[in-house]
C-alpha cells in the first residue's frame, strides 16, 4: 500500500513540476510581448498572423506565427510574404534579444522607426514600400551582419553612419531612389563581402569601396563617374549603366610634373612608346621618346618645348594686337574715356562681379581682348568695350540665404535623442497628420515638445525648404499660438521643437476624460473658444500675408496649466508643399463643404473648422462618430438644425456639464456656431467678428449671477477676458 502511495505522489510531483516548467517557459518577457502587441496593431492586426494579439498574450508559449524564442525571450521574427501592411510601430527596441527580423515581401510602408532591436544580426525589409531616408537608428545596431533594404521607395542621401557596423558582411540597397555620393563611413565596413547598390541614382566615385574586402559588387544603373579602383576589377563586379571613365586618368598638362597616379593604380602611359630607361627619368611625360632617342632636356621633350614656344608667341601676338587696337580706339573716340571715368575700370568690375571666372588671374586679363577679336563690334559706338563684354556674360543670381531668427535654437539629433530617451514610446505624446510628437526633458529641467516631420510630408533632401519653413513659423508670436523654440535638420531628419503645454489637447479633455475632475466646466469652454478664436484671428488678420491654418481641430488645440488654449502646428500646413494632399486623405469631420469638393482651403474654411470645434465644446461629441446612429454620425448635420431651438439645444449639451451653465450664454454660443458652420463660405463671418461676439458673451456672463459651482481660479470668467 505504501508503495502505491509513493508512486502516486511521484506522478503528481512530475505533473506539477512539468506544468510549472511549461508555464515558466511559456510566459514571454513582458517587454517582448508589448513590443509584438504594438507591431501587430501597427500592421492593422492582420488575420494571417495567427495567435498574434494587440494586447497581452504569450508569443513564446502560444506559438505565434513566425516567432521563435529562447526561454522567455523572442529571438527571431520571420513573417515574410504574408501581404502585411501598415508600419513597424514604436517599440521594436524593447526586443533586446532579437537577432533576426525578416519582414520582406510584404506591403509595409512609412518611415522606418527611430529605434530598432539593439542586438539584431539580420535585418531584412526588402520588397516593401518603406519611404524616406534609411533611418539613422540603423547606425546603432553594432552586431548587424546582414542588412537588406532593397526594392523599397527610399530616396535621397543615405542617412546611416556605418562607423559602428564593422560586422556587416552583406548590404543590399538595390532598386530604390538613393542619390548623392556614397557615405565616407563606408570605409568602416571592414567585414563587408557583398554589396548590391544597383538601380538607384548614386553619383560621385566608388573610391570609398576600394579598400574593402569585397567579393561581390553590383553598382549597375546609377550615375557613378570617375575611374574604377584596380582592387575592384578582380572581384565579381557588375557596373553597366554608369558613366565611368575608361582607360587611365588623363596625363597632366605639358611642362608640369605629373600628379600622383589616380585609380586605377599602376596603369601604363596613355600614348607613345615607353621611354628607354634612364637614370633621371622620373619626371618624363608619356611623349618624351623620339626616333633619335637623344632629345631629352630636363625631362621635357623637344616637341613639348616647341609647343610651349609657339604658344607663347601666339599669346604675345594677341596681346600686342589688342594693345595697338585699343590705343587707336582711344584716339578716335574721346567719349569712351569719359565713360570709363564715370564707371569703374574693367578689372575692378571684373573683381567685384558675382560670377567669377574659373580660369587663372592671368587668363582673366586676356578675356576682353579675346572676346573683342572673336565677336562682331558693338552696335552702339558710344558703348565701351567693357560694357559690351559684360552684356555677353551670363549673370548668376545666388539664392538668398534664409535667415532663421536668433531666438530659435538649432538642436542636433543627439540632443533630442537624449532628451526623449531615444524617442521612447513612453515619451510619445501623439501622432498627427504631419508626424509624431514626443515629450523632451533636457538637462536643465526644461520640458519641450518635439515634432518629427514624416518624410512623406517633407523628404530629407529638402533641407533648404525646411529651413525656410522654420524661418516663417519662427516669427509667429501670439499668446494663443504655440511658440517654436528650435529645430533640427540632421541625418535626413526634420524636427521642430515647440514649447510644451502640460494639460494636453482639447480633444483629450473632451473625449478621453480619465475622471469627472477632468471634465471642463462651461466657463472654461467659453475661455477656450475665445482664446482659440484670438489665435486664429492673429493668423488671418494680423499676419501679412494671411496664414490659412488648414488644420483646426481639437487635437491641435493645446491647453496649459491654466487651461489657456494654444494653436499647435500653426502655419505648418500652409508652408508644407504636400499638406493639402495629406489633409484631403484624412477628413475627420472638420473640413468645410467646399474643401471636400475642391480640396482648396481658405480663411473661410478655417472659420468653418473653428465652428466645428465650438460644437465639440458645446456637445462633447466628436465631429464624426461611426458608433452613433447614422443620423447622428456627422456632428454638423445633426446639430445645425437644432441650434436655434432652445429646448432641443438643452438636450444637445454635453452631459458632463450636468446642467451647470447659463442658458442665455449657451444660446449665444450656439448663435456663433451657426454663423461659422454655414454651408456657403461667403456667409461665414471673419474671425475678428467671431472674437467680438465671444467677448460680448463673456462680458454678459460676468454680469450674470449664475456661475458654475465648479468655478475656481483657473475657470473664473474674468480669466478669459
Amino acid at each position: 500500500m505504501m508503495e502505491k502511495w509513493v508512486v502516486v505522489v511521484a506522478l503528481c510531483t512530475v505533473c506539477i513540476v512539468g506544468f510549472e516548467l511549461r508555464f515558466i517557459h511559456g510566459a514571454t518577457d513582458a517587454s517582448d510581448t508589448s513590443a509584438l502587441n504594438m507591431l501587430f496593431s501597427s500592421m492593422h492586426s492582420p488575420a494571417q498572423l495567427t495567435q498574434w494579439s494587440a494586447s497581452a498574450g504569450d508569443p513564446c508559449g502560444e506559438n505565434w506565427r513566425g516567432v521563435n524564442c529562447s526561454g522567455t525571450r523572442v529571438t527571431q521574427i520571420k513573417i515574410s510574404g504574408l501581404e502585411l501592411s501598415g508600419t513597424l510601430g514604436f517599440m521594436l527596441d524593447r526586443l533586446t534579444s532579437l537577432t533576426e527580423l525578416d519582414l520582406s515581401s510584404n506591403n509595409l510602408g512609412g518611415d522606418l522607426p527611430y529605434q530598432f532591436p539593439p542586438n539584431l544580426e539580420r535585418l531584412n525589409l526588402a520588397f516593401n514600400q518603406f519611404t524616406g531616408a534609411a533611418q539613422y537608428s540603423i547606425s546603432q545596431i553594432a552586431p548587424l551582419k546582414y542588412l537588406n533594404l532593397g526594392h523599397n521607395q527610399f530616396k535621397g542621401k543615405i542617412a546611416i553612419d556605418f562607423s559602428k557596423l564593422t560586422s556587416l558582411t552583406t548590404l543590399d540597397f538595390s532598386f530604390n531612389s538613393f542619390t548623392d555620393s556614397l557615405p565616407g563611413t563606408f570605409t568602416s565596413l571592414t567585414s563587408l563581402k557583398s554589396v548590391y547598390l544597383q538601380n538607384n541614382q548614386f553619383s560621385g566615385t566608388v573610391d570609398v569601396l576600394a579598400a574593402l574586402p569585397l567579393e561581390t559588387l553590383n553598382i549597375a544603373n546609377n550615375d557613378f563617374t570617375g575611374w574604377i579602383p584596380t582592387s575592384l576589377k578582380s572581384i565579381d563586379l557588375i557596373k553597366d549603366g554608369n558613366s565611368f571613365s575608361t582607360g587611365p586618368a588623363p596625363p597632366p598638362p605639358p611642362g608640369t610634373p605629373p600628379l600622383p597616379p589616380t585609380p586605377p593604380h599602376g596603369t601604363p602611359p596613355t600614348h607613345g612608346t615607353p621611354s628607354h630607361k634612364s637614370g633621371g627619368g622620373t619626371n618624363r611625360s608619356a611623349g618624351d621618346s623620339t626616333s633619335n632617342g637623344d632629345s631629352k632636356k630636363s625631362g621635357i621633350g623637344a616637341g613639348v618645348i616647341a609647343g610651349i614656344v609657339i604658344s607663347i608667341l601666339i599669346v604675345t601676338a594677341l596681346v600686342a594686337f589688342f594693345l595697338v587696337k585699343r590705343k587707336k580706339s582711344k584716339r578716335s573716340s574721346p567719349s569712351m574715356d569719359i565713360e570709363k571715368t564715370n564707371n569703374q575700370p574693367h578689372m575692378v568690375a571684373e573683381n567685384n562681379s558675382i560670377l567669377q571666372s574659373s580660369s587663372s588671374v592671368e587668363t582673366k586679363k586676356l578675356d576682353t581682348s579675346l572676346s573683342m577679336n572673336l565677336l562682331p563690334p558693338p552696335a552702339d559706338r558710344h558703348k565701351s568695350f567693357d560694357d559690351e563684354d559684360a552684356t555677353r556674360k551670363p549673370i548668376l543670381v545666388k539664392k538668398s540665404t534664409v535667415v532663421v531668427p536668433s531666438n530659435v535654437r538649432v538642436y542636433s539629433v543627439a540632443d533630442l535623442q537624449i532628451a526623449t530617451g531615444s524617442f521612447s514610446v513612453d515619451n510619445l505624446l501623439g501622432e498627427g497628420t504631419f508626424g509624431r510628437v514626443y515629450r523632451a526633458e533636457f538637462e536643465d529641467g526644461k520640458v519641450l515638445a518635439i515634432k518629427k516631420i514624416d518624410s512623406s510630408v517633407l523628404s530629407h533632401d529638402t533641407t533648404d525648404d525646411f529651413t525656410e519653413i522654420v524661418s516663417k513659423i519662427a516669427v509667429l508670436d501670439h499668446p494663443n499660438v504655440t511658440k517654436l523654440v528650435g529645430y533640427c535638420s540632421e541625418h535626413g531628419q526634420h524636427l521642430l521643437v515647440y514649447e510644451f503645454h502640460s494639460k494636453g489637447s482639447l480633444h483629450d479633455f473632451l473625449h478621453l476624460p480619465e475622471d469627472d475632475s477632468k471634465a471642463l466646466v462651461w466657463n472654461s469652454r467659453v475661455k477656450i473658444a475665445l482664446g482659440t478664436a484670438r489665435g486664429l484671428e492673429y493668423l488671418h488678420e494680423v499676419c501679412s500675408p494671411s496664414i490659412v491654418d488648414k488644420n483646426i481641430k481639437s487635437s491641435n488645440i493645446l491647453l496649459d496649466s491654466e487651461l489657456n488654449p494654444h494653436l499647435s502646428d500653426s502655419g505648418l500646413a500652409s508652408f508644407l508643399p504636400t499638406a493639402n494632399e495629406l489633409l484631403d486623405q484624412i477628413d475627420e469631420g472638420y473640413n468645410a463643404p467646399e474643401v471636400s469638393v475642391s480640396g482648396q482651403y481658405s480663411l473661410k474654411s478655417d472659420v468653418y473648422s473653428f465652428g466645428v470645434v465650438m460644437l465639440e465644446l458645446l456637445t462633447g461629441r466628436k465631429p464624426f462618430d461611426s458608433t452613433r446612429p447614422r443620423s447622428e454620425q456627422s456632428l454638423v448635420r445633426w446639430a445645425t438644425p437644432q441650434l436655434h431651438d432652445i429646448d432641443a439645444l438643452g438636450k444637445m449639451v454635453d452631459p458632463a456639464l450636468e446642467g451647470l451653465y447659463p442658458v442665455k450664454s449657451l444660446s449665444r454660443f450656439a448663435d456663433v456656431i451657426a454663423l461659422c458652420v454655414q454651408a456657403e463660405p461667403e456667409f461665414r463671418p471673419p474671425m475678428s467678428e467671431v472674437v467680438q461676439a465671444l467677448v460680448v458673451l463673456v462680458q454678459r456672463a460676468n454680469m450674470s449671477k449664475r456661475t458654475s459651482k465648479r468655478a475656481g481660479s483657473a475657470d473664473a470668467t474674468n480669466d478669459y477676458m
